[in-house]
């Protein structure tokens, strides 16, 4: 890794080449962040741990970043904080150097990014689509390679839309998970800052790092039935109008999710639109103007306010109260069913949007291309559940992204299923207690394991049934005498074997298998020394075979 001034140097220099002005909103002094990166350095020479040291990130126009102004994508409202937002300020004491302030769809009130007066966010990808926002900067920033990180804020989407827009990771936490202090609120109750990385291990470092307390999660998650992933997926019927080519997309996501191990679900997806056209037609939009509606009225006439925002909030203004009350009631109502609807399943499986509108199409319908972005992303801070946008693939050369949304709290869990989708599979070879319906068996199924086939290894090995309590078998490799040992091959995802390896008692060893079709997987061996006292069971060509046997006297030579 470079070091920090290194990095500083070569991301100024990278935001000069690509020239992409709109993206920003205000840049940090180069002395400034120059003189910050060399202090990292100094401190991480002298033996100080910085996560995040060498690494380089971006926040949203409307979150505080002292020194900076925030301005929340209206210029006139601009003030200057005392202090960096608690979000900010966890990113920069583990050694990441902030550059500036981003671009915004104005007050965070948009799905689209162009509703500013800096400029509409160009897609990374595609000049002629929309970015996505409101966190429109943070994400383009990050996949144009200008900063390793950015924070963004999502309170219908704004986290997850232009992840998915720009091939990016977007971590929505569950509300209350990162703190919001400092930051100017969109709808105070929804809000939660998110995070935007190229990678998710990148992301979810950097949320571990904002989460409190302690930087982890604000209770235990909950235990889980054991068995493979449970992800429930909808009935392409109940999507409604996707781009074309988005449907296939979607199903080609959930099949790479089956192919993993995950077992896919139905569910009912009414509860969740429905909730979502609530956020903006129903009287939850009011929160709008209750933070920053009195300096929209006031300013009514300001060039600086976008018409489309400005709109939004003032008439939000004359709500009845009533209405509110009402519409809670029914949200609580939708949640219970959407709830009920998941069931014990893991994570809901979504495209982030329906679709990717254009430019020229968001400026012919401004309202109807925005509410149309939110139909599946809506719903989820309403309900206070957790989610991650993750690519998925291109349609038509662009990036298509899908979500995973799950119950409050199992932000790390829905981390682990996304992981699926970023990280191909892999084979491990079993021949002993990890078998089919072997006492260890479960271990495989609850790390997501999927049973691929049934085989032998070449004929150079040999088994033995170690002198344990219970009997467990070793493999090693023959130097002559060996035979063909039954095996079966598991399908898990990355992360589940590491887990599973650094689970693995002495004297078993992981190492490379060579099985009958000529392939070699990772497979269970025993270290050697573990040979004394035990009896060979070679001859009866596998662990199940000679189980009967063990207790008794019959045992070959």
């Amino acid at each position: 890794m470079s070091t920090a001034l290194e990095r500083v140097r070569a991301a100024y220099a990278r935001i000069a080449r690509v020239d992409r002005p709109e993206v920003w909103i205000d840049l940090r002094p180069r002395e400034d962040t120059e003189a910050e990166a060399a202090a990292i350095d100094a401190r991480t020479a002298a033996g100080e741990r910085l996560p995040l040291a060498g690494t380089v990130f971006a926040v949203k126009g409307n979150i505080d970043v002292a020194g900076l102004p925030t301005t929340a994508g209206c210029p006139s409202y601009a003030y200057r904080p005392e202090a960096d937002a608690p979000a900010v300020a966890r990113l920069r004491a583990a050694g990441s150097v902030v550059l500036g302030t981003t671009n915004l769809d104005q007050f965070a009130t948009g799905l689209v990014g162009t509703r500013s007066p800096y400029g509409a966010v160009r897609n990374a990808v595609d000049p002629a689509y929309v970015s996505g926002g409101s966190s429109s900067g943070s994400a383009v920033a990050v996949a144009l390679g200008l900063v390793d990180l950015a924070l963004g804020t999502d309170t219908a989407g704004s986290g997850r839309v232009p992840a998915a827009f720009n091939g990016v990771v977007g971590l929505k936490p569950t509300p209350g998970l990162v703190p919001t202090e400092g930051v100017v609120p969109a709808c105070a109750s929804l809000d939660c800052v998110t995070v935007f990385a190229r990678t998710l291990p990148e992301a979810e470092q950097a949320l571990s790092v904002m989460a409190a307390p302690a930087g982890r999660v604000l209770q235990p998650l909950e235990q889980r039935r054991p068995g493979p992933w449970r992800i429930a997926v909808p009935d392409a019927a109940r999507l409604g109008e996707l781009d074309e080519g988005w449907a296939e997309a979607l199903a080609a996501a959930a099949a790479r999710l089956a192919d993993a191990g995950a077992e896919l679900l139905p569910v009912d997806l009414e509860p969740f639109t429905e909730a979502a056209a609530m956020l903006y037609e129903g009287a939850f939009v009011a929160e709008r103007y209750t933070a920053v509606g009195a300096f929209v009225d006031k300013h009514a006439d300001s060039p600086d306010l976008d018409p489309t925002v400005a709109g939004i909030i003032s008439g939000a203004r004359d709500l009845p109260a009533h209405r509110l009350y009402a519409d809670r009631e029914k949200l609580a109502a939708l949640r219970t069913r959407a709830l009920a609807s998941l069931g014990d399943a893991d994570a809901l499986l979504l495209p982030t949007t329906p679709g990717h509108p254009t430019l020229a199409e968001v400026a012919a319908d401004p309202l109807g291309a925005n509410a149309r972005l939110g139909r599946f992303t809506n719903s989820t801070n309403l309900f206070g559940l957790a989610a991650v946008a993750v690519p998925a693939g291109a349609v038509a050369g662009r990036p298509f992204g899908v979500m995973l949304i799950g119950p409050a709290f199992t932000d790390d869990r829905l981390a682990r299923v996304a992981a699926l989708l970023t990280c191909p599979p892999l084979h491990v070879a079993v021949v002993g207690a990890h078998l089919s319906g072997q006492p260890l068996n479960g271990q495989l199924l609850a790390l997501g394991g999927r049973f691929v086939r049934t085989t032998t290894t070449t004929p150079v090995y040999r088994l033995y049934a170690l002198d344990t309590t219970p009997p467990k078998p070793g493999l090693v490799r023959a130097r002559a005498g060996g035979a063909a040992i039954e095996a079966e091959v598991w399908r898990l995802p990355a992360e589940g074997l590491g887990a599973l390896v650094a689970a693995l008692p002495r004297p078993m060893a992981l190492g490379s298998v060579e099985l009958a079709d000529g392939s070699s997987v990772p497979g269970f061996l025993c270290e050697p020394e573990a040979l004394d006292g035990a009896r060979e069971i070679t001859a009866y060509g596998g662990w199940r075979a000679a189980l009967p046997t063990l207790a008794g006297p019959d045992a070959p030579s």
